[in-house]
């Protein structure tokens, strides 16, 4: 038995909710759990709370059942809390997760707190769907929940392309295919297909983009006049900080945008050897070696400067030394 069910054994109220801004990873984990819980344990009562997810993910089953008015103040038997490294990132879910009973934890984020009465963290795993998978029964896993998990899976490794992307995530991921769900539409329809306005915003992103640090970093911003000019919302930015990452030469890219005056939601990226999530952290954010974030304020010069320090010290410490060895990010 895992420890899901021994949570959910006399468990009647169940709450599931996620980080503020859900993203693939969450929206597919979250929703996979309700759908799992719909069908292997029609007896709880379960809601999913979430900030308004995009709504390229409205093919989930249950995507028309998330609340996004946290206004419940009854106590859950369980709150079970997915793909966030601490309370704060649950913004008004916290709420909730004070109020319940019992709390779970299911996440793969390296910095997670353990926050949770009982903690299922994976530091290792591609993402939170891989995590839930493997507390799941396999033979009840079906096609609806696979569409949920794949759809994580995929979001977080950028269709298996990052280094997060291990072996175990391929099997899961083959597992996921044979329930019978059409990948070719999920990675289509919610990782790749971007409307008009999307593109006009990337274009404008790349068009102003500057390298700094000998051509290693690159980085844009986009304001909030510009977000009103094109009509956009921060949803329509994803994909922004992967392309710049592409950028032939660069190690690390860097992502703003403004959310007030002053204020950047930042997004931090990194190819082979720079570990963002120690940059984020430090300026109180969070993530993975590879992709973090962090919200900070100033100018955009003071942000990208600070931001700039950091990334410049890491890579001087991963100077090649004198026998001709480079030291890791990781170690």
């Amino acid at each position: 038995m895992s420890v899901l069910d021994q949570k959910l054994k006399d468990a009647e109220h169940v709450a599931i909710i996620g980080h503020i801004r859900p993203d693939g990873d969450c929206t597919g984990a979250c929703l996979g759990l309700l759908n799992y819980l719909q069908a292997v344990y029609p007896q709880i009562e379960a809601e999913v709370f979430l900030e308004e997810p995009s709504v390229k993910f409205a093919y989930l089953k249950g995507f028309d059942q998330i609340q996004t008015v946290f206004s419940q103040e009854r106590p859950y038997d369980l709150c079970v809390c997915l793909d966030s490294s601490d309370q704060e990132r649950l913004g008004e879910g916290r709420k909730i997760l004070e109020l319940a009973k019992d709390s779970l934890c299911v996440d793969h984020h390296i910095t997670n707190t353990d926050f949770a009465r009982t903690n299922v963290v994976k530091p290792d795993a591609s993402s939170t769907s891989e995590v839930l998978y493997g507390l799941l029964e396999e033979d009840k896993v079906t096609k609806e929940v696979a569409e949920c998990l794949y759809t994580g899976i995929i979001h977080d490794t950028g269709v298996f392309k990052y280094p997060c992307t291990s072996p175990e995530t391929m099997t899961i991921a083959g597992k996921l295919m044979s329930t019978g769900i059409d990948f070719s539409r999920i990675i289509d329809g919610s990782f790749y297909q971007k409307t008009y306005v999307q593109n006009q915003i990337l274009g404008r992103a790349l068009l102003e983009s500057v390298t700094f640090l000998e051509g290693k970093c690159i980085f844009s911003v986009v304001r909030l006049k510009d977000m009103k000019f094109y009509s956009v919302t921060s949803q329509d930015l994803d994909g922004i900080v992967e392309q710049l990452r592409l950028t032939k030469g660069v190690e690390c890219a860097i992502f703003l945008y403004e959310i007030e005056s002053q204020i950047f939601k930042v997004s931090l990226r990194s190819k082979y050897v720079l570990d963002v999530s120690k940059i984020a952290s430090y300026f109180g954010g969070g993530g993975h070696v590879r992709a973090a974030g962090c919200t900070m304020s100033g100018s955009i010069y003071d942000v990208v400067n600070n931001l700039s320090e950091h990334i410049e010290r890491q890579l001087k410490e991963l100077e090649p030394k004198e026998d001709g060895e480079q030291k890791s990010a990781e170690d």
